[in-house]
């Protein structure tokens, strides 16, 4: 991944309004918030809230359709009017009118679902499985992304940055995995559009997503919130400080983007004087820190005579942000988003037996910039012949708007993303009250080494949302996938506790999960498989929440008796009936007696219960089915094919009992 991409200077300018109380994020003109945009959805079925700033005592009205609302900024200029319900369809418009009259169009009316988590929700299409074949069949035009701009905050803000972003196979790319095969799945099902908005951000903890008021409920932050607290006084002068510097920055970077085209991409250049940058990187790695701007990369290869004539398809992998790139001077091809691998056709009368210059003009708007993917997508291929890599030294050099640039303030008004509230306030409070059906999570990974603290502060964020929301809308979460290596014996597992603590928040009505358990990779904490997690996903919203009659989770263990040298354990979720997937014999199973030193144990399905025993343990006391990091082969499904989640009977101490 890129570094983190700063937040917009806009979302800067709101906190600072936010932590002043000036109204510094409305305007004299109509202005809406930026979820309201062309190609939104909006909930069916429900009053959606529209909301915005304007001038102090400005009468705002909405019209969609056949009915209209109406409402009056406040004394800060913001404004929320409350319209419909209105049943699925579209596209449609709407028109907001104050002193200015805004339109937006194409919106749908559908399913609204928030996408949020760490990593493996923000884990983009490109890296899923069979991305190229997916990316082809991604004609959805009734599927929209809005991908939250990251951004952090001590205080709740009012705004965030993104886009509304319909579904088609060239913007697939900047989708989240997760929610692309969840929404197409209830697309699908459900004949209605679907509308994404992904909050994510990889590597954070659940208490970044958690409000502060929510958080001061639970004694292990009291500290961490009380340091937030102390340096409150400071934002308002930090955010001044800021603002002022920014803007100065933001008006000679919009002198960089006018800045008309370099003369710099024809073989004939010469770029001798230019310096030499070994690619892949982020040019912030390789001599170039804290630039943003145009940077130019020029590389010359040499075409073998068998070559020549023949169309070839130049690959440079993703390019942070936006790129125009030239072949011996001919354009072949131009992509903005920084996430999104390039690739290109280079036509046949481009390719000429000697040397061939390849020229990037990369245009970076803040955080990591250049061509930074890796080093088996840099090449230039065609058929029936070795690939020519396009690893190594390439020449370089700023334009000179680039050059004069200043710095680029950095944002000390915001927080780490780790840090406590954090990524509620920043990336979530902004969302607050977009109506929605739903929320998809995919996080764990960075609490698991405090799993017995998970078990309470994962219900509570959850509790808190919806709170905020004041709606008890669905949530799905996934459970953590195996990973690291396979256990050669029974063991003690942080991220067995982990999915434990996940579990309970099935306690809380209107919950559900994704078991994935079978889909990890051993060296990967990202595995590829997104599909069936989106699709887990979606069997559990369609049957809970949209009564969808069909089986939506695997085996869930429900209780244990005790029957002489074995235990016999119950299971809700059987379905069609328990099987040990791929024959034979169930694994992973282990049981112990009253030293708790747990053994690999044999397991046989009898009807809708599995027994357990060994003849190691005479009299058994608890049994634990995939209790690992990564249990590889566990095997027990029903029928529908679906796993069944890790549990244990027993209330042995864990490893993660006590980390705060």
């Amino acid at each position: 991944m890129p570094d983190l991409k700063r937040a917009l200077a806009l979302l800067a300018l709101c906190a600072a309004a936010t932590l002043t109380g000036t109204s510094s994020c409305s305007a004299a003109d109509l202005r809406l918030a930026k979820l309201f945009s062309d190609n939104m959805v909006l909930q069916r079925d429900k009053p959606v809230a529209i909301w915005g700033w304007a001038d102090p005592g400005d009468k705002i009205t909405v019209k969609l359709n056949d009915k209209e609302a109406s409402a009056t900024a406040d004394d800060k200029g913001a404004w929320s009017a409350k319209i419909g319900p209105f049943a699925a369809g579209g596209p449609f418009e709407m028109t907001i009118t104050g002193k200015t009259t805004v339109t937006i169009k194409n919106i749908l009316i559908g399913e609204v679902w928030i996408c949020s988590g760490q990593s493996n929700m923000e884990f983009g299409m490109t890296g899923a499985k069979n991305f190229q074949e997916e990316a082809a069949a991604a004609n959805f035009p009734q599927i929209r992304h809005f991908h939250v701009d990251r951004g952090t905050s001590f205080m709740p803000l009012t705004e965030v940055g993104g886009a509304w972003m319909p579904c088609t196979p060239q913007t697939i790319a900047g989708y989240t995995a997760v929610g692309y095969f969840f929404a197409r799945h209830l697309h699908q099902t459900l004949n209605v559009p679907v509308g994404l908005i992904h909050s994510s951000w990889g590597g954070t903890p659940a208490e970044a997503w958690t409000s502060n008021e929510a958080l001061k409920t639970l004694p292990d932050f009291k500290t961490a919130l009380e340091d937030i607290e102390k340096r409150l006084p400071e934002m308002p002068k930090l955010a001044a400080e800021f603002n002022e510097k920014n803007a100065v920055f933001q008006a000679a970077f919009a002198e960089v983007l006018k800045a008309p085209l370099e003369e710099w991409q024809g073989a004939e250049f010469d770029d001798a004087q230019w310096k030499e940058m070994k690619l892949p990187t982020l040019w912030e790695n390789a001599g170039l820190p804290d630039i943003d701007g145009i940077v130019w990369f020029r590389k010359t290869v040499e075409i073998p005579a068998a070559w020549a004539g023949k169309e070839a398809t130049l690959s440079l992998g993703p390019v942070d942000d936006n790129e125009i790139t030239w072949v011996n001077g001919k354009k072949v091809g131009e992509t903005n988003g920084y996430n999104i691998p390039r690739e290109y056709k280079v036509p046949a009368e481009l390719i000429k037996a000697g040397k061939l210059t390849v020229a990037v003009r990369v245009v970076d708007t803040g955080g990591g910039g250049g061509l930074y993917g890796k080093p088996e997508q840099m090449k230039l291929e065609t058929a029936g012949q070795e690939p020519i890599s396009l690893v190594g030294a390439w020449k370089y050099a700023m334009n000179d708007a680039t050059a004069k640039l200043p710095k680029r303030p950095p944002q000390n008004l915001l927080g780490n993303p780790n840090a406590p509230t954090a990524l509620y306030n920043a990336m979530i409070a902004p969302l607050i009250p977009y109506k929605i059906r739903g929320a998809i999570w995919y996080q764990g990974e960075s609490n698991a080494g405090r799993a017995y603290q998970y078990r309470t502060l994962f219900q509570t964020m959850i509790k808190d949302w919806r709170t905020r929301w004041n709606d008890d809308f669905a949530f799905h979460f996934v459970q953590l996938a195996n990973f690291m290596q396979p256990p050669k014996e029974p063991e003690q597992s942080a991220w067995a506790e982990l999915r434990e603590a996940q579990n309970m928040a099935l306690t809380l009505p209107n919950t559900g999960r994704a078991v994935i358990i079978d889909i990890g990779e051993a060296a990967d904490i990202h595995p590829k498989n997104k599909q069936d997690v989106g699709k887990r996903l979606a069997l559990s919203a369609e049957a809970t929440v949209y009564g969808q009659k069909a089986e939506y989770d695997g085996p869930r263990y429900k209780s244990f008796k005790v029957e002489g040298n074995a235990i016999r354990l119950s299971f809700d979720h059987v379905g069609g009936g328990l099987v040990a997937k791929g024959g034979g014999a169930l694994k992973q199973f282990a049981i112990c007696g009253a030293d708790q030193k747990f053994v690999w144990a044999d397991a046989k399905i009898d009807g809708e219960t599995v027994v357990v025993s060994s003849d190691k343990v005479a009299t058994p006391v608890a049994v634990r089915y995939a209790w690992a990091n990564n249990p590889e082969g566990c095997n027990l499904y029903n029928k529908e094919e679906l796993p069944a989640s890790p549990f244990r009977t027993d209330e042995f101490p864990g490893v993660t009992g006590g980390p705060k």
